[in-house]
């Protein structure tokens, strides 16, 4: 379909990210990551442009799941690369943008995020947060996105398991944060296990 490409990082992609989320200390080659070209669709169907960095293991399978996303209209606010935030993560989920790589930590620990390598995508991030408790207080990811904590609400861009984003993340053999983990919940975050 027009509009979906894979691509080799190249020089101007390369300038773009260099020093953003292709930080001086990222482990994963450049020759690893995939710069993709995409189409989607926002919330009263009009036809946007995206981008999405992502490891090359899973760009086809992006590339299938996307496309079969905006066949489907299904609403996805912002697919821009997260260098366009400095590749501050909390900047580009209150913005709500989705996205792939970025070389970071998991938070609150020394263990490379599946995003630092390009295997973990996060779609309409500010209606589907990270929520954890640590030493007993409550973290919301973003810190905008305390009114869609509550998942029995109804609300725009709102990821549940029986939806078709999950069904089709899940049929590319991708894991859901939204069910993952016991002491956590990621209801934006999908992610393939290996390295």
């Amino acid at each position: 379909m027009e509009g979906f490409y894979i691509s080799k990082i190249n020089d101007e992609i390369f300038s773009r990210i260099k020093d953003k989320s292709y930080k001086n200390n990222c482990t994963i080659p450049i020759e690893n990551l995939r710069h993709l070209s995409l189409l989607h669709k926002d919330l009263n169907g009009k036809i946007l442009s995206g981008e999405m960095i992502c490891n090359e293991k899973i760009a086809e399978d992006l590339i299938d799941i996307f496309k079969k996303l905006f066949e489907e209209n299904y609403p996805i606010e912002k697919i821009r690369l997260i260098d366009e935030y400095d590749a501050d993560d909390e900047l580009s989920m209150r913005d709500n943008n989705s996205s792939c790589f970025n070389f970071r930590f998991v938070s609150f620990t020394q263990r490379i995020s599946k995003h630092g390598y390009g295997l973990a995508v996060d779609i309409n991030p500010l209606y589907n947060p990270y929520i954890k408790t640590v030493d007993g207080k409550k973290i919301i990811a973003p810190d905008n996105s305390v009114d869609f904590e509550d998942r029995n609400k109804n609300f725009s861009y709102k990821i549940v398991e029986d939806d078709l984003c999950c069904k089709l993340f899940l049929e590319h053999n991708f894991k859901w944060g939204g069910n993952y983990w016991e002491d956590e919940k990621d209801y934006q975050h999908f992610f393939i296990e290996e390295n």
